[in-house]
């Protein structure tokens, strides 16, 4: 074959990824939209000190407490050793929770970089949804943007829900606050190092842990739900959670058959129907 022709062939081809890639994140987004649209969420963009944060929320009655959901880390990698150009997950769990929850007041908060744009802000480099993704700073970002998204109802009580990664930064943000009532994780990463080297990855020394703030968290009602086919998050990790904290607030339920990527919306409403208690 020509080289002309080959390399012609070759630039068609990458463009097209490129163009397929845009997009899957186009249609991420509005099939996001959608379903946030269809279970009554609004959409409001919180700006912090180093991101502006995507967030869905209705508040219908301010006398009752918040539910708020934290997303996942999202598309964070396209291969095991290739970071993603966009985080925007391609099946966000952490909205199609808050999308199952018919509660009054019930707000979901995206991680940095997350359904914004395109084109996505200069500051949003790769490290914020990888090595940097547990770090002081987006965990300060994430609790600055629920005290902007709260801010118009002060004293409101705060449930905090984690997904997978978004488990660590609800535990981590419950450590910093005391608004908060009850926690509950789905899937939670609640001990990363433990977590990275069952998958033989960097150990992100730098990154913020659950487990770290687990004795802080020891008198905060909480269940840590956890799928018995999890592989990537193992029910080991909550049970190490929770013997880090001590006391009887901190309670796992294994979800039998469930994966680390199962429909958990699906069964959510009945999983939301037991109250965290200290026993």
């Amino acid at each position: 074959m020509p080289l002309r022709l080959y390399t012609s062939r070759y630039y068609w081809l990458i463009t097209l990824v490129f163009l397929l890639a845009g997009c899957i994140n186009a249609d991420s987004r509005d099939r996001a939209a959608l379903l946030a649209k269809k279970s009554g969420l609004n959409s409001q963009n919180l700006p912090t000190a180093f991101f502006e944060l995507r967030s869905w929320q209705r508040i219908s009655d301010p006398a009752q407490p918040v539910r708020v959901y934290i997303e996942g880390d999202g598309f964070a990698w396209v291969s095991r050793t290739r970071p993603s150009d966009d985080p925007t997950p391609r099946q966000p769990t952490g909205l199609t929770l808050a999308a199952a929850d018919t509660s009054a007041n019930v707000l979901y908060l995206a991680r940095p970089c997350q359904f914004i744009g395109p084109p996505l802000p200069a500051n949003c480099g790769v490290t914020w949804w990888t090595d940097n993704r547990f770090s002081p700073q987006v965990v300060q970002a994430m609790n600055e943007a629920l005290s902007q998204a709260l801010r118009l109802w002060p004293g409101m009580p705060i449930e905090l829900v984690g997904y997978s990664g978004g488990g660590a930064i609800a535990a981590l943000i419950a450590a910093r606050r005391d608004d908060v009532r009850s926690l509950r994780t789905v899937a939670g990463n609640l001990d990363v190092a433990y977590v990275n080297a069952a998958h033989h990855v960097y150990a992100m020394p730098d990154a913020l842990s659950a487990i770290d703030v687990a004795p802080q968290l020891a008198h905060l009602p909480q269940i840590h739900f956890t799928g018995s086919a999890d592989t990537t998050v193992p029910p080991a990790t909550a049970r190490r959670f929770q013997q880090a904290a001590g006391g009887q607030c901190v309670r796992i339920e294994e979800v039998q058959g469930m994966a680390h990527g199962s429909d958990w919306a699906a069964v959510w409403p009945s999983l939301l129907q037991q109250q965290p208690d200290c026993r």
